[in-house]
Parts: structure tokens; C-alpha cells; sequence
């Protein structure tokens, strides 16, 4: 991995199979969150706190913040970030929630969004997809485990 400059911004290339490099636009972090509590993922409030939190896990920069609560359930989050953004949409009548954390540039950690996340909505299986975003990146994904970090409750 390398860094390279384009169009003034500084960001990752990738070797490919060890034939020359893939220029990354970002990373984005998929994941999927089973066997939550419903009434976490019915919370408007705790949602918004929890996409808070996980922004500042990632060291990332909030811009603005976009909740939505359903009826007769489920709650949208959208976080809209300096480096891009963080959604999250719950079913609470299924105790299952997505996300989607999407990081551009060398600051932002989104492993570590990931990882707040799951832990903050009570999740007890989870998976991630990590995928990088840009120009010839094709399908290639990478199969990741996130861990649950103990946090400061929401």
C-alpha cells in the first residue's frame, strides 16, 4: 500500500495480485448486526447518540446528523462526514440492523465505527464486508471480523 496525490487528495493505492496498483477512492465497512435488542433498535435517540459516538471512534468529522423514526417501527440514521458518511437502518421486529461506513483518505478509521456500532446497538452476531471504493477497484472485498469494543454507554 502507498499513498499517492490525485486531483489534491491524498489517497491509498493497493497492489493487485502483485501487477501494478488499484487507486482507492475509500474504504466502506458493510455491515450486518443480528439479534439486537428491538427496543435499542426502535430508539431514535439512542440510534442518534450511537452514530455520534461511532463517528468520534473513527476520528472522523461530523457535519451533520439525520435521524428518521418509522411507524410503525424502525428508525434511518445518516451521518453525513467530512471524509463521507455512516447510515444505519434498523428492523426491529426482525433485531436486525444495517450500516454502512464510508471513509475517504488516511484519518478516518472506520474499523473502529464498525466496532462501536455493534456493540452500541446490542448486537450479538454481526458481519462486515470491507470493500474499497474507486477507480478499477472492481468486486474485490475482503471478509473482516469485527470485535465489540466496550465503550462508554450511549
Amino acid at each position: 500500500m502507498r499513498l499517492v496525490r490525485e486531483r489534491g487528495v491524498v489517497a491509498q493505492t493497493f497492489s493487485s495480485k502483485g501487477v501494478g496498483s488499484v487507486y482507492s477512492a475509500g474504504i466502506s465497512y458493510l455491515l450486518e448486526l443480528y439479534d439486537c435488542p428491538p427496543e435499542i433498535l426502535d430508539d431514535q435517540v439512542h440510534i442518534e447518540a450511537a452514530i455520534r459516538e461511532a463517528v468520534d471512534h473513527a476520528n472522523a468529522t461530523l457535519l451533520e446528523l439525520v435521524t428518521r423514526r418509522f411507524a410503525p417501527q424502525g428508525v434511518t440514521a445518516l451521518a453525513l462526514l467530512a471524509e463521507s458518511h455512516i447510515s444505519i437502518h434498523t428492523w426491529p421486529e426482525l433485531g436486525y440492523a444495517a450500516a454502512d461506513i464510508f471513509t475517504c483518505g488516511n484519518k478516518a478509521m472506520p474499523q473502529r465505527a464498525a466496532e462501536y456500532l455493534a456493540h452500541a446497538l446490542g448486537s450479538r452476531r454481526h458481519k462486515v464486508r470491507q470493500v474499497r471504493r474507486g477507480t478499477d477497484v472492481g468486486e474485490e472485498s475482503l471478509e473482516a471480523e469485527v470485535k465489540p469494543v466496550a465503550a462508554t454507554t450511549v
